[in-house]
């Protein structure tokens, strides 16, 4: 397959042939490049913490649409055979249609891929050092993280990040802005990804936002966000 999309800055590629659970539809190819990533894990793997209609509803239809949006805005483009980190390092020169599709079909994938069954707990001695020496502790990063997830006003995402200092930092985007683009305030390649838009909680939570956002540390798998730390200082 022609050059497929590859998230190589976080250190893992979506192939046609990824996982996929029996109650998903098969991955779906687009046009040359870029596919849809199968969901790791079932639709009620998550639960309690996050439901199994909530998920399913927010893969199927918001993942799904911003995904099938954004090969569309690029259609007959340049666009359809370049890195994802190219197209987010020019985003201010595209389309309002392709910033906030290509972020929404990127930053769902990183949410996904960063939470998985039975995790939480906490990363392993070599992240956990570098957390508490730029936090202090890691009760401290936990809190820091959940206030900005907490305090976004509207419609965004909370980030860890990697700065080009080698420094971990905690972000905020609005709407499906991320820290890879060139408009953002601080740019660094994304760790850990957390959705504070309400589609991902509502239908559990309702206004509630602070309390998916506690209930979001029971899902973190650390391995991930370690293999991304990893591959991002690799890559620096």
């Amino acid at each position: 397959m022609k050059h497929l999309l590859l998230f190589t800055l976080c250190g893992f590629a979506f192939l046609t042939g990824g996982r996929l659970s029996a109650q998903n539809k098969p991955a779906q190819a687009a046009a040359q490049s870029f596919v849809f990533p199968a969901l790791p894990y079932s639709y009620d793997a998550l639960e309690p913490y996050i439901d199994k209609a909530t998920v399913e509803l927010h893969y199927d239809k918001h993942h799904r649409g911003y995904y099938t949006k954004f090969v569309a805005a690029i259609k007959g483009t340049d666009m359809e055979t370049m890195p994802m980190e190219t197209i987010f390092a020019t985003i201010s020169k595209r389309s309002v249609d392709v910033r906030n599709n290509a972020g929404g079909f990127y930053n769902h994938t990183l949410y996904w891929e960063n939470m998985k069954p039975n995790a939480g707990g906490q990363p392993s001695a070599d992240l956990m050092k570098v957390i508490e020496k730029q936090f202090g502790s890691f009760d401290k990063f936990k809190e820091q993280f959940s206030n900005a997830a907490k305090g976004k006003f509207g419609s965004g995402w909370a980030w860890l990040i990697l700065t080009k200092n080698h420094e971990l930092k905690i972000t905020t985007t609005s709407n499906q802005d991320n820290p890879l683009m060139d408009v953002v305030e601080e740019n660094g390649i994304p760790l850990l990804a957390l959705d504070v838009w309400e589609h991902a909680y509502y239908l559990k939570y309702q206004n509630r936002r602070p309390e998916y956002v506690d209930a979001f540390w029971n899902l973190v798998d650390w391995k991930t966000v370690e293999s991304r730390y990893k591959t991002a200082l690799a890559k620096k």
